[in-house]
């Protein structure tokens, strides 16, 4: 389990290019509206605040030659998500998202896991954002521990990041929980309509704490239990 911050290639996940909000880079007093190239090489928790990531920037906005390369290998550390778009195909940059809606619970722990879902990837996500729809990209999911929200059954949240490929927000990269997002893979299953019937678990689910344990008839009785007991 890692702590803090955890690198992309160490799970087997591909770095992912996306596009930062400049102004994220200039203390928000300049740049609004302009983006410069990254690559996302790692993820950062912390709790009580959105998901963050360490960048490197790859100068490719300036290939065009209308500037100078001045950004190319530059490193920045725990950039908030809020600060990405994902580098797909647009027609406009997408306009900001609220934080809350880019991640609506912030993360409860420095101690993760990463992980990609091979069975719900790489088949379009349903993601529903203030009230609306929207397809996404799936990209990885990040798990806490170690902390008494995250290993609370009632409170626990997972963050699934991915990337909006519709819709007003199309590009934005986001961090959904599981009750806010589903899963179409239709070789496999067909999606379901409507709210499922679920409702968060109070419980902890321990052997050890049942009152049979008491017993050592009962918790030693291993597979050569009556053997022994005959000797």
């Amino acid at each position: 389990m890692a702590y803090l911050i955890s690198d992309l290639s160490d799970y087997n996940i591909p770095l992912f290019k996306c596009w930062v909000r400049k102004e994220f880079t200039n203390g928000h007093n300049n740049y609004h509206g302009e983006f410069v190239h990254a690559i996302v090489m790692a993820v950062n928790t912390m709790p009580d605040r959105s998901l963050s990531f360490q960048v490197m920037f790859t100068g490719c906005e300036a290939d065009d030659g209308s500037q100078e390369n001045v950004h190319g290998g530059a490193m920045w550390a725990r950039m908030p998500i809020s600060a990405l778009v994902g580098d797909i195909e647009l027609e406009e940059w997408p306009e900001r998202m609220p934080t809350h809606l880019v991640q609506p619970w912030d993360c409860p722990s420095h101690h993760h896991s990463i992980i990609r879902f091979a069975r719900a990837n790489p088949s379009p996500w349903i993601c529903k954002i203030d009230g609306d729809f929207y397809k996404a990209r799936y990209l990885f999911t990040v798990d806490f521990t170690e902390s008494q929200v995250a290993d609370d059954p009632a409170q626990h949240k997972q963050s699934h990041v991915m990337i909006l490929t519709e819709g007003q927000w199309k590009g934005n990269v986001v961090a959904l929980p599981n009750n806010r997002v589903r899963v179409t893979s239709p070789a496999y299953w067909i999606t379901g309509e409507g709210a499922p019937d679920f409702r968060p678990s109070q419980y902890i689910h321990c052997a050890e704490q049942d009152d049979s344990y008491t017993d050592p008839e009962v918790t030693f009785n291993n597979l050569y239990y009556e053997q022994d007991t005959k000797n």
